[in-house]
């Protein structure tokens, strides 16, 4: 009987050994099967934690960027939107930096080339709806034809809606007048450079003034005349070298003497010439910063140069007063885009691109002007040190008495 026990307990022993074995198996696929759960919960919550922060990033609710590392401020991020916990007043700044601009004001100066003639005075006038040219300022004044470039220049300040501007208009008479006009643009590069050398000085004072006056050219409006064939050879000559250092607006002057098919035609003779010759003209396309301004941009440069007509009388047209030229055909509206382009003009100079000229004006061309002039003054003091040490003969460097050292007293604020 005991023998017989024995056996029935080894005999459920070893049945009860793999139910055993069985329920860790069990056991252990369990646990599997909810950590692989567990995992695909968590791969699903972090995959709709992402689709929600797409679909905030589209509604430009919330903009989510990765901290990046920086050498001194460790991680660095955006916080914006709805990740604020109330309202902070940041967007305030934009009406500070307005009224303390406001109560400064603005510096704008443009200059006029053109052939005496052509309407200089008068599109200024109509540009700012003001008398504000040369003539108009002068009570008696009287046309002559100078027998030299002369510049002249007048400023008045504009006040509109409370924003001041003082406005400079340089005229140029004299240009193209003559029969001899061999170097008729050289008055006119040393004045934009003039301006230039003006504000270097005042900048490199060690007492500088809290506002610096800014007396240079912005832009340079460069009047072509009506012909309907090529750009003359003084018209390029021109436009090359002023426009390495000033933005140059070619327009086509008193274009109500040209039909529109005559026009068309003339406008793409002008471009074929601004190409071929290599003349850089406002706005480039290197300028441009973003695909917006260069949508923009590219449709300006389909008008160039454009076609405008200036004048600074009103005539009643359909019961509205409208600025024009009466003949007797008709009324030439200036500001309808279907008689001439004077409104992509004006929105180009003020509306649009007025701070971008000054943009371009100080960080391009005065920029490129004040790297050439430190250059060569760094080039001219270290000549001026090495003059100083004495020959094998004994004597100087020096190019007599009011040689080299007259001319590094005069170059010493550089």
């Amino acid at each position: 009987m005991e023998e017989r026990g024995m056996e029935e307990v080894k005999s459920a022993a070893v049945e009860d050994k793999p139910a055993a074995e069985k329920a860790v198996e069990e056991r252990v696929a369990q646990e599997k099967t909810e950590d692989s759960t567990a995992q695909n919960k968590g791969t699903e919550e972090r995959e709709m934690e992402r689709e929600v922060n797409v679909e905030r990033e589209m509604e430009g609710e919330v903009e989510v960027v990765t901290p990046c590392p920086t050498e001194s401020h460790g991680l660095q991020g955006t916080i914006k939107g709805h990740d604020l916990f109330g309202y902070v007043g940041i967007e305030a700044v934009l009406d500070q930096m307005r009224r303390k601009t406001m109560k400064a004001g603005f510096e704008f100066n443009i200059m006029v080339v053109g052939q005496s003639g052509l309407g200089k005075s008068t599109l200024v006038n109509t540009l700012f709806k003001s008398k504000v040219s040369r003539k108009s300022c002068s009570p008696n004044y009287e046309e002559k034809i100078s027998k030299t470039v002369k510049l002249q220049s007048v400023s008045h300040v504009i006040e509109e809606k409370g924003v001041k501007m003082k406005l400079t208009v340089i005229d140029t008479p004299g240009f193209g007048d003559q029969i001899n006009n061999e170097n008729c643009w050289e008055p006119i590069v040393s004045y934009v450079n003039d301006q230039y050398e003006r504000y270097l000085k005042e900048e490199l004072y060690v007492n500088r003034k809290p506002r610096i006056p800014d007396t240079r050219v912005h832009c340079c409006v460069y009047f072509l005349p009506a012909t309907g064939h090529w750009l003359r050879p003084i018209d390029v000559e021109f436009m090359k070298r002023l426009g390495k250092i000033v933005s140059i607006v070619p327009v086509i002057a008193k274009a109500d003497t040209l039909t529109m098919e005559e026009r068309l035609e003339f406008k793409q003779r002008v471009r074929q010439d601004l190409k071929a010759n290599g003349i850089r003209v406002y706005p480039q396309t290197e300028y441009d910063e973003d695909p917006e301004d260069r949508i923009l941009n590219d449709k300006i440069r389909e008008n160039i140069p454009f076609a405008v007509v200036g004048t600074d009388k009103e005539h009643q047209v359909n019961g509205n007063k409208v600025l024009g030229r009466k003949t007797k055909w008709g009324i030439i509206e200036v500001e309808n885009v279907a008689h001439c382009e004077f409104t992509n003009l004006r929105d180009l100079l003020i509306r649009s691109h007025l701070q971008d000229l000054k943009d371009v004006t100080h960080n391009i061309h005065y920029e490129t002007f004040r790297v050439r002039r430190l250059n060569e003054s760094n080039l001219t003091v270290h000549g001026l040190a090495l003059s100083c040490f004495p020959m094998e003969n004994g004597t100087h460097g020096t190019n007599g008495t009011n040689g080299t050292s007259d001319r590094s007293e005069s170059e010493s604020h550089l």
